[in-house]
């Protein structure tokens, strides 16, 4: 087996040629974005051709709402003149192979089960911590796409109705607090107020703050850190224990760029989590840390087209 995963991103485009065993070799292009839509498209093919070898399919992992049927993205944060933009036939014709689609949450969480922390999992979640809050749902060996392929948007869950605004148009979903923008904004918001914290010795600039300094600070016994730290995982264990309650899952997998906090962010989020499931769930489920940090994208992309070609 010889799969192309492509892990497409705003500004880079990373590329690796997979097996069953994992990346053989990985390769990256600049996306060009500002180029225009069939540059960027030239440049995923280009990133195919620099693996060097041929490839029986290709996945690709990108943000944004994906039609996964017929390989279409209907809109991307990263690339805004996308509207139901026909990527997979696009790069189908250019290289003659079969070409899967995801959304790079779903991406992850398809990356965690053939080659991660969830290998051997009929039933698991995986949550991503970035930009935003991602999801991704496997039960019973399915993913769960619900009927449009758009479902398990689990950092949309409501935790607070009188939160923050989200990106999505409501208010306090569990995105609004736990994303990484969200954790560094309630971090500034505090020392603005406060203005004694020692996130002002990190940064020249209160804009500059961002997530991780918010856990080093923590680790550190800053007390405003320690309380956005309390707030955030306290908010993450209840929606977890939520999602346990529904989906009975064997692991919960904790993905993306903030959960390289490591223990600062898992410790808490299973003791509260251990707190807030039903007695009769105790000890039914694992919280832990995704493994395959910086190859995530990757292999990722290329489980779109093992799960694709198997389904």
């Amino acid at each position: 087996m010889r799969i192309a995963g492509i892990d497409l991103g705003g500004t880079e485009i990373k590329a690796g040629l997979v097996n069953e065993s994992g990346i053989l070799k990985k390769v990256s292009t600049s996306t060009e974005v500002e180029k225009g839509s069939e540059k960027i498209v030239e440049n995923i093919v280009k990133t195919i051709k620099m693996l060097g070898e041929k490839v029986e399919a290709i996945g690709i992992g990108s943000p944004g709402s994906i039609d996964r049927k017929n390989g279409i993205v209907r809109y991307s944060p990263n690339f805004p003149q996308w509207h139901d933009f026909e990527l997979g036939k696009k790069v189908y014709e250019l290289t003659g192979k079969k070409v899967f689609i995801e959304n790079d949450a779903n991406a992850f969480t398809l990356g965690e089960w053939y080659y991660g922390n969830a290998k051997g999992c009929n039933d698991f979640i995986c949550l991503t911590f970035g930009t935003g809050v991602g999801s991704g749902v496997v039960i019973n060996k399915k993913m769960l796409f619900g009927k449009d392929g758009i479902g398990a948007e689990l950092g949309h869950i409501i935790v607070s109705s009188d939160g923050p605004m989200c990106g999505c148009g409501n208010r306090g979903c569990l995105e609004s607090y736990a994303s990484a923008k969200s954790v560094a904004r309630m971090a500034k918001e505090l020392v603005l107020k406060h203005n004694n914290s020692s996130l002002l010795n990190r940064v020249k600039d209160i804009n500059e703050i961002e997530s991780k300094h918010v856990f080093e600070e923590a680790k550190n016994g800053d007390f405003i850190s320690k309380y956005v730290v309390e707030k955030i995982t306290d908010l993450i264990a209840k929606a977890i224990s939520g999602y346990i309650h529904i989906f009975n899952p064997e692991k919960i997998i904790l993905g993306g760029g903030m959960s390289k906090a490591g223990n600062e962010l898992l410790n808490p989020i299973i003791e509260k989590t251990d707190m807030y499931v039903m007695k009769s769930f105790k000890n039914t489920y694992k919280i832990e840390l995704s493994n395959l940090v910086e190859d995530a994208g990757i292999l990722g992309a290329a489980s779109c087209a093992i799960y694709g070609m198997e389904e």
